[in-house]
């Protein structure tokens, strides 16, 4: 497992406010869309005026240079100042084909309640994830937005539930609140949710944003980079800038008190009680989980019987196979191409439409390569100890009774592991393995995972089941909105919630629930 860039603890932080568009939703395609059909059509209206400039909305650098993050009609009033077009505001009430700010503004909602309407609302998975985190560490939440679309977009989406209050473009209207950079609508939610800010976390994409926070005085304010803008965010006062929001993780009972050993799952009725409404996403570790483990790896196969449990659950469920096998192994052991792989614990994955082989670790394969060299050389005096090549692993395999001093196993893979930086060294059952050291585990899979696939609303609850350490950042990143299930023969310290003794209880397991879902109607 590796540590996440941030960690919030309930101590400091009461509250967080995120911003909705590009923070918890995926509509600034959206928004752009609208805000280009809306001026490119008005520029034509008006080509034949005479110093006017004409160039048709850009969707990228006009966008963020005059629209991200401003009121509708300051965007609007900005944007054609820019092309030397002066237009009165008029009434809020104008009817959208007026000839004015804010005539042109309900033409523009006019065009984007049709988009949503057409193509729906996504949202960031590890946005959502780290919410449900924050919720329930016992922090508050609230979503601020300029848009005048957040009640739309939030019940479109399905995640008008997971805030506490909502500022949106309507409320600083009303009451008169200045916009961003100015840290109003922050200080109005912060009120509402009866929070100083000094206790408070922003969440914000946008530079104007994060100026706010930081003239707000917020106790920590953390940019959401999705291409280029770090340097700017930290410059005006983002205290800490991630790519996604899987890098935010939040103090919780698990790492105060100590894990755990999971519940002995007897009954799989609970597990459907548990669904109440919501449909299952299942994500399944290979060995130990849907094959019984053997001494050597290569003989640990899924049965026939597994395989059209698989394939039926396919049918009615979402299916993924995590694995830290390679890709090409896991998904030929399996033999199904209806489901998803995730091998190499996900640095590659595959499935139907869809593919990804993480850049940093194809980075890292000379390193693997000389490291290989290396360790055959220092682990031959150790006997009972094999070393496996995979694509973007190596893995030293050592059985306890055989290998006199485990922990002499680990000291040799220690020192050739500090020879190059650019790997880190994990472990498993009677396993060491080195991999790249990429801020990716099983837990950052499955919330990636959740999110492209889709999977990432509040009508679907992940279920992870797996049996090994490597597994446990996985059933972290479930809790709290999914289930985390174990496969052990005993108890044991684990992030996961309930266990199963094998791999029949989970045959069992997944029987009940393909039956469960025929009778619902559910569809993969």
């Amino acid at each position: 497992m590796r540590a996440p860039e941030l960690t919030i603890s309930p101590e400091k932080i009461d509250a967080a406010i995120f911003n909705l568009d590009g923070v918890v939703t995926r509509i600034a395609k959206l928004q752009a869309s609208a805000w280009k059909r809306l001026f490119d059509a008005y520029l034509r209206e008006r080509s034949s005026q005479e110093g006017e400039d004409y160039r048709y909305f850009d969707i990228v650098h006009d966008y963020r240079r005059y629209v991200d993050g401003r009121p509708r009609y300051q965007a609007i009033k900005h944007f054609l100042l820019a092309r030397h077009i002066d237009l009165p505001r008029g009434e809020p009430d104008d009817p959208p084909e007026r000839e004015t700010i804010c005539g042109l503004g309900n033409r523009k909602n006019r065009i984007f309640n049709r988009i949503v309407e057409d193509e729906g609302v996504a949202v960031y998975g590890c946005a959502i994830a780290l919410i449900h985190r924050l919720r329930k560490a016992g922090i508050k939440t609230a979503v601020a937005s300029a848009s005048k679309h957040c009640d739309l977009v939030l019940e479109r989406a399905g995640i008008a539930d997971l805030f506490d209050t909502r500022i949106d473009g309507i409320e600083a209207e009303r009451l008169d609140l200045d916009s961003k950079p100015d840290p109003e609508t922050f200080w109005e939610a912060a009120r509402r949710l009866g929070v100083a800010p000094t206790r408070m976390a922003v969440f914000e994409d946008t530079v104007v944003g994060i100026t706010a926070g930081k003239r707000g005085r917020f106790a920590l304010i953390v940019g959401v980079d999705h291409g280029g803008w770090e340097r700017k965010m930290r410059e005006h006062g983002a205290g800490f800038v991630v790519r996604d929001l899987c890098r935010v993780d939040v103090e919780g009972t698990d790492a105060d008190n100590g894990l755990a050993s999971p519940r002995p799952l007897t009954d799989p009725d609970w597990v459907s009680q548990q669904l109440a409404g919501k449909r299952p996403a299942l994500f399944l570790d290979y060995g130990g989980t849907l094959a019984p483990i053997h001494d050597r790896p290569e003989d640990t196969r899924l049965s026939e019987e597994m395989r059209l449990i698989l394939r039926s659950a396919a049918r009615v469920i979402p299916v993924v196979v995590v694995s830290g096998r390679d890709l090409d192994e896991v998904s030929e052991l399996v033999g199904l191409e209806e489901i998803t792989y995730a091998g190499s614990h996900g640095l590659e994955i595959r499935g139907p439409d869809l593919h990804l082989e993480l850049p940093k670790g194809i980075d890292a394969l000379d390193d693997l390569d000389q490291a290989t060299l290396d360790l055959t050389a220092a682990l031959q005096a150790i006997p009972e100890v094999r070393l496996t090549r995979k694509r973007f692993a190596i893995v030293v395999h050592y059985r306890r009774p055989a290998a006199q001093d485990p922990d002499a196993v680990r000291s040799v893979v220690e020192r050739i592991q500090a020879r190059f930086p650019r790997l880190h060294l994990t472990g498993g059952k009677e396993v060491i393995e080195l991999l790249p050291d990429i801020d990716w585990d099983k837990g950052r899979v499955v919330r990636w995972l959740l999110s492209e696939l889709g999977l990432d609303g509040p009508e679907i609850m992940p279920i992870y089941v797996g049996d090994d350490v490597t597994d446990e950042a996985a059933f972290q990143s479930v809790r709290g909105r999914g289930l985390g299930i174990l496969v052990s023969d005993r108890p044991q310290p684990s992030a996961a919630l309930y266990r199963l003794r094998d791999t029949d209880q989970v045959a069992g397991l997944l029987r009940h629930l393909v039956e469960t879902q025929r009778m619902l109607g559910g569809s993969g």
